[in-house]
């Protein structure tokens, strides 16, 4: 990723973080704790495509496998948060925005409720079974639907901080995205304007002297 795109990246991700564990975590919402990382993901992936999305995914998770109070074994949410962006990036449309809020909302649904299986998953495999208690019904309702409320908040506005270090032509400009395609096909536009504008030069000067060697011809 361009360093402009992961200190973004991290900046975001790190105030997700201290907002989940320090305000929503102690909303005492019944059933799951609002995602706020989760939606942060789920944004920078639908911008930055599959490879992005998984890296950033892998270190969200990682954090917040390492934050306290952490209760869980490393690496799990990390795993979580990588299959989930990758997955999100891969509906990353051509051009980089997306043309109906229905796609990112059932994405948020769809990783809402795949996160949660996933993390039960993954907790069973290692000997966690908190999710059996709690109810794992109730944790994928209340997941999905405190997400949802969540998203219109979060999602659009963290797609447009993130379009705009896509919308840099001087970043992008050896990435071969569509914005630097557009720049460089604009700068190529002007560089032919002034190849055209040379050879129409060219042509005046060759033809006035031509007409000099012609009067001169008459001349003699």
């Amino acid at each position: 990723m361009r360093l402009n795109r992961t200190l973004l990246s991290v900046f975001l991700v790190v105030v997700a973080l201290v907002v989940q564990v320090s305000v929503l975590a102690r909303l005492q919402l019944p059933g799951a704790v609002p995602d706020l990382l989760l939606l942060v993901v789920l944004a920078l992936a639908f911008v930055y495509g599959h490879v992005s999305g998984a890296l950033i995914g892998f270190g969200a998770g990682l954090l917040a496998d390492l934050a306290p109070p952490a209760d869980h074994a490393a690496g799990r949410y990390a795993l979580v948060l990588c299959v989930i962006g990758y997955l999100a990036g891969l509906a990353k449309p051509e051009n980089g925005q997306l043309k109906s809020a229905a796609v990112p909302m059932i994405g948020v649904v769809a990783a809402a409720i795949g996160s949660t299986l996933l993390y039960a998953l993954v907790g069973a495999l290692v000997g966690d079974t908190a999710a059996r208690h709690v109810g794992l019904g109730s944790l994928l309702f209340t997941a999905a639907v405190y997400d949802l409320l969540l998203a219109p908040f979060v999602v659009p506005l963290v797609m447009a901080i993130a379009r705009r270090t896509v919308n840099d032509p001087v970043a992008d400009a050896s990435g071969g995205g569509d914005v630097a395609a557009g720049w460089l096909a604009s700068g190529t536009g002007l560089r032919i304007g002034g190849q055209r504008g040379g050879l129409r030069v060219k042509v005046a000067r060759n033809r006035a002297a031509r007409a000099g060697r012609i009067k001169g011809v008459k001349r003699l």
